[in-house]
């Protein structure tokens, strides 16, 4: 998604009240899915615009990004991605996100 379809959808969410968070990658170190800047939109349903890079560290902000929406403060969740458990869950990467998530209100 490109940058200007992806702030109308910020814009189409505040105008429609929706529960939804930003995520957005601002810092990365190593091997990592994604890069510094890039952004994913978290709906109360789980619906996704965009990606961080998938598997289990999308999942933890995505998890972080519900309680964002429920207590409407930001937050920052730092992912590991050196951890074993990611190449045993089928991660091919071994860097760190660090990921700051805010709702969209």
């Amino acid at each position: 998604m490109n940058h200007l379809a992806f702030f109308d959808q910020v814009i189409s969410i505040r105008k429609n009240k929706q529960k939804a968070a930003l995520a957005t990658v601002i810092r990365t170190k190593g091997s990592t899915p994604r890069k510094t800047g890039t952004k994913m939109i978290i709906y109360s349903d789980y619906t996704l615009e965009g990606t961080i890079g998938g598997g289990c560290g999308e999942g933890e902000v995505i998890e972080k990004a519900l309680i964002v929406m429920d207590t409407g403060r930001p937050q920052h969740h730092h992912v590991d991605l050196t951890d074993g458990l990611f190449y045993e869950d089928g991660g091919i990467c071994g860097g760190i996100l660090d990921v700051f998530i805010e709702p969209i209100i």
